[in-house]
């Protein structure tokens, strides 16, 4: 099974490249790493949805994968997800695209910009429902933004909202691009 695994910094997967061996640099943004006897591609696209599309996209027109994982480290909106869990994204979506009318805010949906099951989005939203190796970790529901959360008042209106649990700022370009 050819795996690629996708962050936005080495920094975020440095416990896993602490114990994985560099034995391949297909490019400067991609690598090939074994752990144990597992090899993967390990593809460190930079920060951000621009970014991140632009490098995942080039790499999946001209390599193929069986499974792509994006890791990384994300912002919790949910107490109940203690700092340094690992979660696995069911729901991902652009909360930031469409526009602002006076104080209200207007999706995609809202603009008629896009329909709510137009492909790749199901009744709005990115749904990752790939199964891969029956994890158990927790299945939650994120947002990806340019900007994290660091207000009480935005945090709130995000919550009423979209009603995310967790928030990246890569993750649902990722998973657009897989589908």
């Amino acid at each position: 099974m050819k795996i690629l695994v996708v962050t936005a910094t080495y920094h975020e997967l440095k416990p896993l490249l602490g114990k994985a061996e560099k034995i391949n640099q297909i490019d400067d943004k991609l690598n090939t790493y074994r752990l144990g006897s597992k090899e993967f591609d390990l593809l460190c696209t930079g920060v951000g949805m621009v970014a991140t599309s632009f490098h995942l996209g080039r790499v999946l027109a001209s390599h193929k994968y069986d499974r792509v994982i994006n890791a990384g480290i994300a912002g919790s909106f949910d107490k109940n997800i203690p700092l340094g869990s690992v979660v696995e994204i069911i729901e991902d979506q652009f909360p930031e695209m469409g526009a602002e009318d006076g104080a209200n805010f207007l999706s995609m949906l809202d603009l008629e910009l896009i329909e709510a099951d137009e492909f790749p989005f199901q009744s709005g939203v990115l749904s990752n429902e790939q199964e891969v190796w029956n994890l158990t970790y927790p299945k939650v529901k994120s947002i990806t933004v340019n900007k994290v959360h660091g207000s009480e008042e935005r945090i709130v209106k995000t919550l009423e909202r979209f009603k995310p649990q967790v928030e990246s700022m890569e993750g649902a370009s990722s998973i657009f691009l897989c589908l």
